[in-house]
């Protein structure tokens, strides 16, 4: 593992330059920036366990593991901090009210090992066959599905408390237009403060659990259950979130690549591997899954210091809050009018995500293929679709990906077999300048 040099005169970033991964500044500086990571995942970090009922500080205290391990895994190369994935929201949800926590868990340790199994096939033989597999229609479909999939859930809580619920989601939106950079960022957590004072304000937080739980304490741990029957039934519904892990991870390399060094891209199967195994952990015990942030990306864009030192610290100071259940205890007080109000926000905004795929790669809707690809997946995903044979059940967000799946690769080949022309035939080309003024022809 290499040490860290120290960049500059350890204090200030020179203008054009970057902080890169083997370096840092000093301690202080370096100290004071891990502790900001932990902030900027925060708002997002602690939502997930909430919204499922799983123990915030174990969720927490997973999240300060996984980001070291992740370190160790991709030998200190690659900034990351491994916060709690919002694609493991809705089979949580509907695993936990089907066959109980403990199969939740399960279904979260075998995204973590298939996720791993993928790092290390992308180890050895690349990330191509991944990009043709998930193509960028299929890759939006999925993504945008499983937001889509959890509006009825934001709906039931919107509605327990309206006026809490739409000031926690105007406070959200204020925020992300009204401040640039880092405050901009955190818009989601900021909202959620907005919305937790009008809540106090409106007598609805009850702070009965905070008074009792300690000041210090270890997490509360759950075991993954493979033993129940009914674990084997949910794991199916688990399966589509692999996808969201890969694209997350591998955006996040390319991303870290483009603006440090494009070596980084090298570590791709690495961080594969990495999250995997600490979705793995975090699952045995009662952790939420994780991935990578964008958060942190932003606060690595915004202050220009990718160093790796930084994340021990954001890793251990995440843990160090694990260990105090009072903590979890607030934030399990946040009630279900903010709750509403955030969660229409985010659950579109994980949709909007799966749209962006679609424009940034400029995918042709006018293709029939593509068309169907992510309308029937869509509606599926919206309406709750379900198949059920005896105990076992398929989910929405199963038979949306798959009906996605199906749908794109079956209906290219006869496409193509045909020449009807109803295929995928690449990205729409550029017509045009893109971007920029006009330019006169000459």
């Amino acid at each position: 593992m290499p040490i860290w040099t120290l960049h500059g005169n350890g204090r200030t970033v020179e203008p054009g330059k970057v902080v890169k991964p083997e370096e840092r500044l000093n301690w202080g500086a370096t100290v004071a920036i891990g502790a900001q990571h932990v902030v900027a995942m925060f708002g997002a970090t602690f939502l997930v366990p909430v919204l499922t009922g799983f123990p915030v500080s174990t969720t927490l205290l997973f999240s300060g593991i996984g980001t070291l391990l992740f370190l160790l895994i991709t030998r200190n190369r690659l900034p990351s901090y491994l916060g709690s994935s919002f694609a493991f929201i809705a089979p949580v949800t509907a695993a936990t009210a089907t066959a109980g926590m403990g199969s939740a868990l399960a279904g979260i340790v075998a995204v973590g090992i298939l996720l791993a199994i993928v790092g290390f096939v992308v180890q050895f033989a690349g990330i191509g066959w991944v990009d043709k597999l998930m193509p960028p229609v299929v890759a939006g479909t999925i993504v945008a599905l499983i937001g889509f999939n959890l509006a009825p859930v934001a709906w039931t809580n919107f509605a327990q408390a309206p006026v809490t619920a739409s000031v926690t989601l105007i406070a959200v939106i204020l925020f992300s237009v009204l401040f640039r950079g880092f405050l901009g960022r955190i818009s989601i957590f900021l909202g959620v403060v907005v919305g937790y004072i009008v809540a106090i304000i409106l007598g609805e937080v009850d702070y009965a659990p905070v008074e009792a739980a300690a000041w210090v304490g270890l997490p509360e741990f759950h075991i993954a259950d493979f033993a129940s029957p009914g674990t084997w039934a949910v794991i199916a519904m688990f399966l589509p979130v692999v996808l969201v892990l890969i694209a997350e991870n591998v955006g996040h390399v390319r991303a870290v690549a483009t603006m440090t060094d494009a070596s980084v891209n090298r570590h791709t199967g690495r961080a594969l591997i990495a999250d995997g195994a600490a979705t793995t952990i975090a699952g045995f015990f009662g952790g939420s899954g994780t991935t990578t942030y964008g958060e942190n990306i932003g606060v690595m864009a915004a202050t220009r210091v990718y160093s790796t030192a930084a994340y021990w610290v954001a890793g251990a100071v995440a843990i160090v809050l694990a260990m105090s259940p009072k903590i979890g205890a607030i934030f399990n007080t946040i009630p279900a009018g903010v709750l509403g109000g955030v969660t229409t926000a985010l659950y579109g905004l994980i949709g909007i995500i799966g749209i962006k795929i679609w424009v940034d790669n400029r995918v042709d809707f006018s293709r029939p293929v593509n068309q169907y690809t992510a309308a029937v997946a869509l509606v599926m995903a919206i309406a709750g679709f379900t198949m059920q044979w005896g105990d076992f059940q398929l989910g929405a967000i199963v038979l949306g990906s798959a009906a996605a799946l199906v749908i794109y690769h079956l209906g290219n080949a006869i496409a193509r077999w045909r020449k009807t022309g109803a295929d995928d035939g690449g990205p729409i080309p550029a017509v045009g300048q893109l971007g920029g003024d006009p330019q006169d022809v000459k």
